[in-house]
C-alpha cells in the first residue's frame, strides 16, 4: 500500500504483545531501525499505568520520525469501556499516518483477544490487514506462578502464531526446553517458538496472515471511560499524580512541569534502588533528557533526543507512599 493513496486499505498490522518488562518497546524500537526505507508506520502503544511513558521513550529514540508515527493510549487495558479509547486513538493514527505497516503493543496486563476483536470488526476488517502476532516471553519467569497462574500471560500465549523467547542472552542451560514445552501443553499449541537477543528479530516473523481469529471471545466492558490523565492541562503545583489497579498489580505516575529539572545523578541513585516489577520514565535533567527503563534485570538508562516533560511510571503488587518525596528530592537546585 503507497502512503500516497488517499484511502486507506489493508494496512498490514502487527500485535506484539508479552507481559510486564519482557522487552516489547524493544523489539518495535528495532523494527523501526530496520524499516524499509521510505516507508511510514505507524505505532499504537497501550500502558496499564496512567501517565504515557512508552510513546516519549519511543520518539525519543526513533531515527526515523518523519516517517514514524507513534500514539499512546495509557490507562490500561484499551479495548475497555467498549473498545473507545483503542478505536479514537486508532482511526486518528491511521488518518494522520496512512502507515504502509502498523504495529500495535497492548500493555502487558491487557486482553489480547479483545484487542484482537475490535480489529476484526466492522470498520477495520476492511482497513486493516491483520498480520501474525508475536507474543513475548521471558523463560526464566516459568518458575513464577505470578505469571503462570496469570490469566493474561496465558491469554498472551494462546493467541500467538509466534512465541518469542526473549532475553535469550540471559537463559540457563534448560530454559529454552521450559518454554517449548510450557507452549506445547497451553491452549494454542501450534505456535512457532523462536528465540531473541536485546528485541532483535527480522521483520519476515512478522509477514503473513495471522491464523488465530476463529479463537475470539464475546468482547469483555470494565471500566469507564474518562479523560486521559496523560492529556490533562498540569495544575498550578507543576505535577500531576495518578494511580490505576487492576490484574493482581498497582501503578503510581508523575507528570511534570517542563520548568522542573532533575538533578541526573540523584534520580539514578534513586532510581537504580528502586524494588518494583516495573518503572519507566522520562526526565528533564540538569545533563540532558534521558529515559529510564527498570526491570528485574536492572536499570537501562538512555540519553533522548527530546521530551515535552518529565514523567515517570511505577508498576508493582504494593507501592512505597514515601517515593514520592523521594523524587521531589531530586529535583536540581
Amino acid at each position: 500500500m503507497s502512503s500516497n493513496h488517499a484511502s486507506i486499505h489493508a494496512v498490514p498490522t502487527n500485535i506484539i504483545t508479552g507481559f510486564l518488562g519482557v522487552g516489547k518497546t524493544s523489539v518495535i524500537l528495532n523494527l523501526l531501525r530496520d524499516k524499509p526505507e521510505g516507508e511510514r508506520w505507524a505505532v499504537l502503544v497501550n500502558e496499564f499505568g496512567e501517565i504515557g511513558i512508552d510513546g516519549s521513550l519511543l520518539r525519543g529514540q526513533s531515527p526515523d520520525n518523519r516517517h514514524v508515527i507513534i500514539r499512546e493510549v495509557p490507562g490500561g487495558c484499551m479495548c475497555c469501556a467498549a473498545g473507545l479509547p483503542m478505536q479514537i486513538a486508532l482511526s486518528q493514527l491511521l488518518a494522520e499516518a496512512k502507515p504502509d505497516r502498523l504495529l500495535i503493543e497492548p500493555t502487558g496486563l491487557g486482553h489480547p483477544k479483545e484487542v484482537l476483536q475490535v480489529l476484526l470488526s466492522g470498520h477495520y476488517r476492511e482497513v486493516l490487514s491483520l498480520q501474525k502476532t508475536l507474543t513475548l516471553v521471558d523463560a526464566r519467569k516459568l518458575s513464577d506462578e505470578r505469571y503462570t497462574q496469570h490469566d493474561t500471560f496465558n491469554q498472551q500465549i494462546s493467541i500467538a502464531d509466534t512465541i518469542v523467547g526473549s532475553k535469550h542472552d540471559l537463559y540457563q542451560s534448560d530454559d529454552e526446553e521450559r518454554l517449548i514445552y510450557y507452549v506445547k501443553h497451553q491452549e494454542n499449541s501450534k505456535a512457532n517458538v523462536v528465540f531473541s537477543r536485546h528485541g532483535e528479530l527480522a521483520l519476515s516473523l512478522f509477514e503473513g496472515e495471522t491464523t488465530y481469529t476463529n479463537q475470539l471471545t464475546d468482547h469483555h466492558h470494565h471500566g469507564q471511560s474518562k479523560p486521559l490523565v496523560s492529556e490533562l492541562v498540569l495544575p498550578e503545583s507543576g505535577f500531576l499524580k495518578a494511580t490505576n489497579e487492576g490484574e493482581g498489580f498497582q501503578s503510581v505516575g508523575w507528570r511534570f512541569e517542563p520548568s522542573k529539572v532533575f538533578d541526573q545523578q540523584k534520580l539514578t541513585a534513586l532510581l537504580t534502588g528502586l524494588s518494583t516489577e516495573r518503572m519507566k520514565a522520562v526526565f528533564i535533567t540538569n545533563m540532558g533528557i534521558y529515559g529510564f527503563n527498570l526491570t528485574p534485570d536492572g536499570l537501562t538508562v538512555i540519553e533522548l533526543d527530546e521530551c515535552l516533560e518529565s514523567r515517570i511510571e511505577l508498576i508493582s503488587d504494593t507501592i512505597d507512599e514515601s517515593f514520592q518525596a523521594q523524587l521531589f528530592a531530586c529535583l536540581a537546585v
